[in-house]
């Protein structure tokens, strides 16, 4: 009787992991997909959670249970990339993994420059086919929406990041604004507010500021220094980029003077304050000058039409460089202010 419950107790879990090992051949090798050849989406900072749970909602693998093994067994479980990827007819759980791991992915290279307002990296995102215009405006206006990303205003507008993003066509507005905004919250959560006059907020709105009036990184805390001591002194800021945001929607290019005397909650040539909320998506450079700003005396500034400026105490002074450098049709003509920086 020994020998037989010998081989029982021996054969039977034997026989019990060749049951297994059949099992996880028959999911991972002979069970095939077997609709069209599916375009797959994996969305930036997907969860591999989320790539399971849908893959297999789709199914488009045969085992969640098998897939997470192996990815984990791999070591890969947080190296899915974001991007498009083709499914095709007749993959097995192995092929959807070499698919994911070995292939490329149709990826876009979105760059949003220092300085773009939501409207404008609205028609950057669209024209790059990555997600709809009119969907994004909406949503980035969207209350409950800013909400649920944790921001206390009317718009997204000075939360969208700008940098560089791996975003695949065709993506819903709402993980496009969700990505950027994260990264902003990234990026903020290294910089010190504590000693500031201003709120959060204001020092976004002030930096959105200093970011639409200088394209030289050297001008920026001292253009913030310069909003600074009008503000201290309840002056007018009278920045044409806040007026000009104030009616963006519709402004063909052209500001007037009844545009800067027409009261907006943007327009400072009218209101002696900051305007409602930022008017573009600044750098994390541009925070920080508002952050520490160059302390001076000066109220005004004058472009020289290469991106930099010239600074003035007093109005007289600030009247003579308008003269030389805006009413004079020769120093009109401009350059880029990278030159006017390669001639210091």
């Amino acid at each position: 009787m020994k020998k037989p419950l010998t081989i029982f107790f021996v054969g039977a879990p034997l026989f019990a992991l060749l049951l297994v090992a059949l099992r996880v051949y028959y999911s991972a090798v002979v069970w095939r997909y077997q609709g069209p050849d599916a375009d797959f989406v994996i969305a930036p900072n997907e969860s591999f959670s989320s790539i399971n749970t849908r893959l297999t909602k789709e199914h488009l693998i045969s085992s969640a249970r098998l897939f997470h093994r192996y990815s984990q067994l791999k070591g890969v479980l947080n190296k899915f990339r974001t991007g498009h990827y083709i499914i095709r007819h007749n993959s097995n759980l192995l092929d959807v993994f070499n698919i994911f791991i070995n292939e490329k992915s149709q990826v876009v290279l979105f760059t949003v420059p220092e300085g773009k307002n939501m409207y404008e990296i609205g028609r950057m995102l669209e024209a790059s086919s990555i997600t709809n215009y009119k969907d994004f405006i909406q949503l980035a206006r969207d209350k409950k929406f800013l909400e649920e990303l944790g921001i206390d205003a009317d718009s997204v507008e000075g939360y969208l990041y700008p940098e560089s993003y791996d975003f695949v066509p065709n993506l819903p507005a709402r993980t496009v604004i969700k990505t950027m905004v994260k990264q902003f919250q990234k990026k903020i959560a290294t910089v010190d507010f504590s000693n500031s006059r201003m709120t959060p907020r204001q020092v976004l709105i002030l930096a959105s500021m200093v970011e639409k009036e200088t394209g030289d990184k050297k001008e920026r805390p001292i253009i913030a220094g310069v909003f600074y001591n009008r503000l201290k002194l309840k002056m007018r800021l009278q920045s044409d980029p806040t007026t000009i945001y104030g009616k963006f929607e519709v402004y063909n290019g052209n500001l007037s003077r009844k545009d800067l005397l027409t009261p907006t909650a943007y327009n400072t040539y009218t209101i002696p304050a900051l305007p409602v909320g930022p008017i573009s998506n600044p750098g994390i450079e541009s925070i920080k000058a508002v952050l520490n700003p160059t302390l001076h005396k000066y109220l005004y500034f004058v472009s020289q039409n290469d991106g930099s400026h010239i600074f003035s105490e007093s109005y007289e002074k600030h009247e003579e460089a308008v003269t030389r450098w805006q009413k004079n049709p020769k120093n009109r003509e401009g350059r880029s202010w990278r030159d006017h920086e390669d001639s210091n």
